[in-house]
């Protein structure tokens, strides 16, 4: 049983790594633009589906592995990127498509879709894993139990946290959208936005050193 006290300080640290404006953010914020809020609040779900993969792949060692060598860091960051790039671009190519339809029933992909999409980009972020490989051992107490499952509590915590977080920038963004979406053109302004986003994120990871 993890110390309550423990469970606050990390609970603390988590809320200031993950409310403060990152690629989770952007990404989310980017769904929002193009989709409106029922996708981005199902990107959340998807996205936060990765940090929950990161913590059960340090609690069961791999993750520090993982993140201590700098050829799955550079593929992990390549392949993020990259997709990234790729939904971005998809985005911004198919920004007119359903506009003669009203804004909020445009077609928009599926949430299976949604969610391994989301997933993927959750995944594939090495910031994450090497955060969760870096932190989260730290707050684990021998006399507590098994580290492994200290390591999964700390990180369905995290997981948690970042739901509502990132829900509520995806909320705030949804909103945003409703209140500009008054033209087609307004509709393919703000999908083109979200698709801009998306790419300049994907460059971002593509450039990321390995300190990060």
């Amino acid at each position: 049983m993890i110390d309550p006290h423990v469970l606050s300080a990390f609970a603390a640290l988590a809320f200031v790594v993950i409310v403060v404006p990152g690629p989770s953010v952007l990404f989310i914020v980017g769904r929002a633009l193009q989709h409106g809020r029922g996708p981005a609040l199902v990107s959340v779900v998807g996205n936060t589906g990765g940090v929950v993969v990161h913590a059960a792949l340090v609690a069961v060692g791999v993750g520090a592995v993982i993140a201590a060598s700098s050829a799955a860091f550079v593929a992990l960051k390549v392949a993020g990127g990259l997709y990234l790039i790729w939904l971005g671009v998809q985005a911004i190519r198919h920004r007119r498509d359903g506009l003669a339809l009203p804004a909020d029933d445009a077609p928009v992909p599926r949430s299976g879709r949604l969610l391994a999409e989301s997933f993927t980009v959750g995944v594939t972020n090495p910031k994450t894993l090497v955060f969760a490989a870096a932190v989260l051992p730290q707050f684990v107490d021998p006399a507590a139990g098994p580290a492994s499952a200290q390591i999964l509590v700390l990180g369905l915590v995290f997981a948690a946290i970042a739901v509502i977080s990132d829900g509520a920038y995806a909320l705030l963004a949804s909103a945003a959208r409703k209140g500009l979406a008054r033209s087609p053109r307004a509709v393919a302004r703000m999908r083109a936005a979200g698709g801009g986003m998306l790419v300049a994120l994907g460059g971002a990871l593509l450039l990321a050193r390995r300190a990060a």
